[in-house]
């Protein structure tokens, strides 16, 4: 059933006329043309279509577009601000902390959520705070060393 959707995209009002029922991800990518998320398992358990919902890292491919209504969501298109990567894309840039760059964003923006709810966190915590998020490139050590990286950047 088609309905008027509105939130906050990227820090824009966004207005659609939309499915409700539709998922996340293929507005995004289809109807929005953002397609920095990804589809990779389609049932939440990979990361690679993760966004921000709020202050949470969110599985776009599992939640209903009606579900962010008046809410703010962000995708990895909004995370560099005035054309400057976010500390977290640099330090991903710089361990070389992708291959292929599939999962790239569904892990940034997964660090990014995990540092808002611990802004210093403990290797251990890093490695259980992005167990959910696979990369078949085998880059997790990368990965981790780059979150390391940027939390000593002050990145939140």
């Amino acid at each position: 059933m088609q309905a008027t959707i509105q939130f906050k995209l990227n820090g824009k009002p966004t207005r659609l006329q939309v499915d409700g029922s539709r998922m996340l991800l293929w507005v995004l990518r289809t109807d929005l043309g953002l397609t920095g998320a990804k589809y990779g398992c389609g049932e939440g358990l990979c990361g690679a279509c993760t966004v921000m919902v709020g202050k949470e890292a969110v599985r776009s491919c599992q939640i209903r577009v009606q579900d962010v209504a008046g809410k703010e969501v962000m995708t990895i298109e909004g995370l560099a601000k005035n054309g400057k990567l976010h500390p977290l894309q640099q330090a991903f840039m710089e361990h070389d902390a992708l291959q292929c760059g599939y999962c790239t964003p569904g892990m940034i923006l997964n660090a990014y959520g995990l540092l808002l709810k611990n802004p210093r966190p403990s290797s251990a915590e890093i490695i259980a705070g992005m167990d959910d998020n696979l990369c078949r490139c085998g880059a997790h050590q990368r990965i981790v060393q780059a979150i390391q990286s940027a939390v000593k950047g002050g990145a939140r």
